[in-house]
């Protein structure tokens, strides 16, 4: 049975494993971020459609990038005990589907950045590949962390090309200080497979040079970030609320680090998600603050 002759029931439950297959709720961690380049580029509300647009665009491109990671990655994830109850693995949902499905978020993405403007549908292409050729990066190289972050990097940069389609000096800011978080806690949570990766070919900062050095490469990389965020906000003339929050936001990043060890890695998701979901949430509630008080 293909996608397109469900039943509605039927479909309904293939659009909830699928949504339980990519992680929907982490679209928190990029969400806030392309919202922050809208409304900077806006200077304050932008407009019910490109907010709503926006989100239809972060949470297409996200599950297409997610939904391609786990086709790519099947036979590797049906080996790791860690991700062998994944829905694609237990035959929950079907590659078919799931092929069916990343086409259509595809084509959600790419009507969204249509209505923007010219820029962002020229752009849609690569951003759709540039994601979707994340999956392959671990074949290759052990810098796929960064790689992965500067998947994300592009919401803050295409939430404000959403708006004004000309690139600045605070979005690439934006851009630059999402690949180094992203990557930080990316390379967090590659520790639990460090191992894994090793035996089996995969490439990673923690298979390659072990826990210690990478646990201290994701420390650098968290403090670039707290740097970058602040080179952000200078740049977009922001003031004493957006920095307050700032200030949190890098004591957050810190902090996080106090949670994993070379010799315990018991709270990585802890620090992964609570941690990493919350840094992206405050910080755009501290470019709300300063924008509308």
């Amino acid at each position: 049975m293909t996608a397109v002759n469900l039943s509605p029931a039927a479909a309904w439950h293939r659009a909830k494993v699928f949504a339980r297959m990519v992680k929907i709720e982490h679209s928190v961690f990029a969400l806030p971020f392309a919202y922050i380049g809208l409304f900077l580029a806006a200077g304050g509300w932008p407009g019910l459609q490109p907010f709503l647009l926006l989100a239809a665009a972060m949470v297409s491109i996200r599950s297409w990038a997610m939904a391609v990671n786990r086709i790519t990655d099947r036979e590797f994830d049906r080996l790791n005990p860690r991700t062998r109850n994944r829905p694609l693995i237990t035959g929950d949902i079907g590659v078919r589907d799931t092929a069916w499905l990343c086409l259509l978020f595809a084509a959600v993405f790419v009507a969204a950045c249509a209505f923007f403007n010219t820029l962002c549908l020229l752009l849609a292409p690569f951003a759709l590949a540039w994601s979707a050729l994340y999956s392959l990066s671990k074949r290759f190289t052990w810098l796929s962390h960064f790689w992965l972050g500067s998947v994300l990097g592009l919401a803050p940069l295409g939430g404000w090309l959403a708006y004004d389609p000309t690139f600045g000096l605070t979005p690439i800011l934006y851009f630059l200080g999402v690949t180094c978080w992203v990557a930080g806690f990316d390379i967090l949570y590659a520790c639990q497979d460090a191992e894994f990766d090793r035996r089996n070919g995969l490439k990673s900062l923690p298979s390659r040079f072990g826990l210690g050095p990478a646990l201290t490469v994701s420390t650098l990389s968290h403090l670039a970030t707290a740097l970058l965020f602040c080179l952000a906000g200078l740049s977009a003339g922001l003031g004493g609320p957006y920095f307050a929050v700032w200030v949190l936001v890098s004591a957050i990043l810190v902090g996080e680090h106090s949670l994993v060890s070379e010799r315990d890695l018991s709270r990585v998701d802890a620090a992964f998600f609570t941690a990493n979901g919350a840094v992206a949430v405050i910080l755009w509630a501290g470019v709300l603050v300063d924008l509308f008080l």
